[in-house]
């Protein structure tokens, strides 16, 4: 079957995942106000709101924690799949639903197919990547989800004028079916196309099937040559850092709380974490009530706009992520959204007054706070909301899944990432019953020095160099020396100072190549997928495959 070996191709197919997760996001935003929603599931307010709202973030969570038990033993790509099944299985249940129960189950069955996805997905496109634009193609993760959430709002924005529109106490049910129906169609791309993306070499290796890993090396980093340098010096780092892993004889449980492995992963944790605490899930979620109390214009408008500038803005950072460092990312978004959440607050403060009395009508009895005809201070909290979001998307929003999934060395890599992602989940639950204002005061400046003191710059190192990084001892606000250790592999096998034999090399010599003899390489790879190392040797010795004059 013929397999794409185009890096950027690949991974931004893979990126699709992340748009579920963006669907997930707005997945009920747009129907809440429609009276088809309100009038078949019986107005559900409060706890039973909050309950149907927070079951895909559930599922999400319980999908989050097992994904590494399907990546590890069925492979990331097909991990992705099964992930897509889901998605198709619970949005037909949503659609089809008849009472909240039905459709409770349908959100938790999709959220598992969101926590698969959003844990591998990175882990997937970190893996096939080189390390030169690892940054970039993770980011396209993050720029699909604001794209996923764009698009079921404007599907959702578009359905809810079914019939005579969303407050026609008649609407039929379709206002909130259609959205519902129409999100199953990204998951069936998703599932069909990746049989045409090959598998993580690095996963393969794993599993040593080296002769399927080093052919996908060479379609992705050698033009299909399996002794182009590149290849060579990858494979010789992915081998020694899978036998140095294997020869701590340590399971992979125990590892992730070895004191040496557990930083890192309290540090992809807490990435994740700041990336919920930051206000971002306020902002996407409760922007409504900022705009209602900046008193300045229609929330659906501004809402909007900020869907298209977290779009517009995670841009830059696929662009310049890998030139410009995550560390970096991290502690200037850090310090400028600090900054504009304490303009709002104060001048929300100084100029605001109780929504009370006079002030107060059926537009904005939601909110017990308001800019009272003062047009220069709400263009100002508008203007700071958007750079908020700006920020956000330039900044934190691509490296909190870039930075997670290039840290883990192979053995526990999506073991650590499924708990990281799991950490975004939990306090994506945790924020749906939060009050917003507790956490904008103090979340930006506790994470800038949390980062500042703990996550060193990793760009331009390879997933096996990041033993180096981490266990250096030097301290994460130091530079770590510039270079790689597979550009100067590189450059000795290309200068002809270091000869590496990987396993099909082993098996050319082995059939007399150095006399003449020729072997058609993919009908070799075809005919021995399944078998290991040791096997393909055996099966050479005793003259197995037929040799071509």
């Amino acid at each position: 079957m013929w397999q794409a070996s185009n890096v950027y191709v690949i991974c931004s197919f893979a990126a699709i995942g992340g748009g579920l997760f963006g669907f997930d996001i707005s997945s009920m935003s747009g129907v809440l106000g429609t009276q088809a929603y309100k009038r078949y599931f019986g107005g559900p307010v409060s706890y039973r709101q909050g309950g149907i709202t927070c079951a895909m973030p559930f599922g999400s969570l319980v999908g989050a924690l097992s994904s590494s038990f399907v990546a590890d033993r069925y492979s990331r790509r097909s991990s992705i799949q099964i992930a897509s099944v889901f998605w198709i299985v619970g949005s037909i249940i949503q659609c089809a639903s008849i009472n909240i129960g039905m459709l409770v189950v349908g959100r938790v069955i999709a959220g598992i197919c969101v926590g698969i996805a959003s844990s591998i997905c990175p882990v997937y496109q970190a893996e096939i990547a080189p390390k030169e634009i690892r940054g970039r193609v993770v980011s396209l993760q993050q720029w699909a989800i604001t794209w996923g959430i764009l698009i079921q709002y404007f599907i959702q924005y578009g359905a809810s004028w079914v019939g005579g529109g969303p407050d026609d106490p008649n609407q039929p049910t379709s206002a909130f079916r259609i959205p519902w129906g129409v999100q199953i169609v990204p998951a069936v791309i998703l599932f069909c196309g990746m049989f045409f993306l090959p598998k993580s070499p690095r996963w393969l290796a794993s599993k040593d099937r080296w002769e399927e890993a080093i052919q996908v090396m060479a379609r992705l980093h050698g033009g299909g040559d399996v002794n182009h340098p590149k290849v060579l010096a990858e494979y010789q780092e992915i081998e020694e850092a899978l036998r140095f892993e294997r020869e701590e004889a340590i399971s992979s449980y125990r590892q992730l709380v070895a004191p040496r492995m557990l930083k890192r992963v309290i540090l992809g944790m807490s990435i994740q974490m700041w990336s919920q605490l930051c206000g971002m899930n306020v902002m996407m979620y409760y922007v409504v009530y900022i705009m209602e109390g900046a008193n300045i214009a229609s929330p659906l408008l501004t809402a909007s706009i900020q869907y298209i500038l977290n779009v517009t803005l995670t841009l830059p950072a696929i662009v310049y992520l890998d030139k410009f460092g995550r560390r970096p990312s991290m502690l200037i978004g850090s310090f400028l959204m600090m900054s504009y959440l304490f303009v709002v607050g104060a001048l929300q403060a100084s100029y605001g007054v109780p929504n009370v009395g006079s002030l107060k009508d059926k537009t904005n009895s939601d909110i017990s706070w308001i800019i009272h005809d003062n047009k220069p201070v709400s263009k100002a909290i508008v203007a700071m909301t958007y750079l908020f979001v700006c920020t956000f998307a330039t900044t934190w929003g691509p490296t909190s899944w870039t930075y997670p999934s290039e840290i883990f060395p192979t053995k526990i890599r999506a073991k650590a990432v499924s708990l990281a992602t799991a950490s975004n989940w939990f306090w994506n639950c945790i924020l749906a019953f939060a009050v917003p204002p507790l956490l904008w005061n103090i979340n930006w400046k506790m994470s800038f020095i949390h980062m500042f003191l703990t996550a060193p710059e990793t760009k331009g190192k390879t997933l096996e160099e990041m033993d180096d990084v981490f266990d250096s001892g030097i301290p994460a606000w130091k530079a770590v020396p510039k270079g790689s250790r597979l550009d100067q592999l590189q450059k000795d096998i290309e200068a002809g100072k270091i000869k590496i034999q990987h396993p099909i090399g082993e098996f050319l010599a082995l059939l007399g190549c150095g006399s003449g003899i020729s072997l058609h390489m993919s009908s070799l790879v075809k005919r021995t997928r399944r078998r290991s190392t040791m096997d393909f040797k055996k099966a050479v010795r005793t003259n197995t495959f037929v040799r071509q004059p």
